[in-house]
């Protein structure tokens, strides 16, 4: 199996390269990094125009390559490596086409350049990705670098009570066992500011938000009960205004990934993500992987 790496220098290219490379090491697989470059026109063009986009193409492949390689010959830890240009009508339909050829475990990406650092961005290509991709995928935040490049700290696995989200716990134990880290299962909940009218006040909200908490402690216990997970695995819920608080409200480690599964209304084996798990990932401090319903 191998980790596909995205990348695209200057545009969150490293922080999917130090992922891919903790990925890929601590799986023992061999990681292969592919730039997506503009695919020659389909149909008879003047072939001066045909000539310059195919140097075009070649230059960005080429270059990419280097600079993928300058930095990975820098890091602490290395793992069987590939390099390729991948022609495509877009960089998301690209990758999923070296995904399959490759017949790879993970594709990794990085977040967009625009928006802050530490925080996972979603660009087009991101956007598209977590709405097709045949394989989890995983996304690295902003200016994201790896200390302990041979790993991860720990699996966080984020939970609502549903028997998708029981499925995708019982994948993180598995995958948690795969990456040499230890397994955290999580469950978060925000207070709705527009639940009541204003006479109502902030009260009932916090009495709802306590019942969903205390809800979401015994679905947590069941995991246990049901032998989906063992009883050493902590548990916690996190709670705020907003997913941003909800999630920073509980403690995150260095070198952490978090798990979700995607919406499973979505196509069969694809990652298709849902509005709830979009706010959650971008409010991710760490690494995210996505796997398909």
């Amino acid at each position: 199996m191998t980790v596909v790496v995205g990348y695209i220098p200057h545009r969150g290219g490293r922080g999917a390269l130090d992922l891919g490379l903790q990925l890929a090491h601590a799986r023992g697989e061999a990681m292969a990094v592919v730039t997506a470059v503009p695919r020659q026109w389909s149909t008879p063009s003047l072939a001066k125009v045909d000539a310059e986009y195919v140097e075009y193409a070649r230059q960005v492949g080429e270059q990419a390559e280097a600079q993928a390689r300058d930095y990975l010959q820098d890091t602490s830890v290395t793992v069987e490596t590939s390099y390729r240009a991948t022609p495509g009508r877009s960089v998301s339909s690209a990758l999923v086409e070296a995904v399959e050829e490759l017949d790879a475990s993970t594709l990794v990406i990085g977040s967009s350049a625009d928006g802050p650092e530490g925080r996972i961005v979603f660009g087009s290509t991101a956007d598209k990705l977590l709405h097709s991709s045949p394989v989890p995928l995983a996304i690295a935040p902003r200016g994201y670098r790896s200390v302990a490049a041979a790993g991860f700290t720990r699996l966080t696995c984020a939970f609502s009570d549903n028997p998708a989200s029981v499925r995708v716990v019982g994948r993180a134990a598995e995958l948690s066992k795969q990456l040499g880290a230890p397994l955290r299962v999580a469950s978060f909940g925000v207070r709705n500011a527009t639940m009541y009218p204003p006479e109502v006040g902030l009260t009932a909200e916090d009495s709802v938000l306590d019942s969903w908490a205390s809800q979401a402690a015994a679905a947590q216990e069941r995991l246990v009960s049901d032998g989906v997970i063992g009883d050493d695995v902590p548990r916690v819920i996190g709670t705020g205004t907003g997913w941003t608080e909800a999630v920073t409200s509980v403690d995150w480690q260095r070198d952490e990934l978090l798990a979700l599964g995607s919406s499973v209304t979505g196509p069969l084996a694809r990652v298709f993500l849902g509005s709830r798990a979009g706010k959650l990932i971008k409010a991710s401090p760490v690494p995210v992987l996505v796997l398909p319903a």
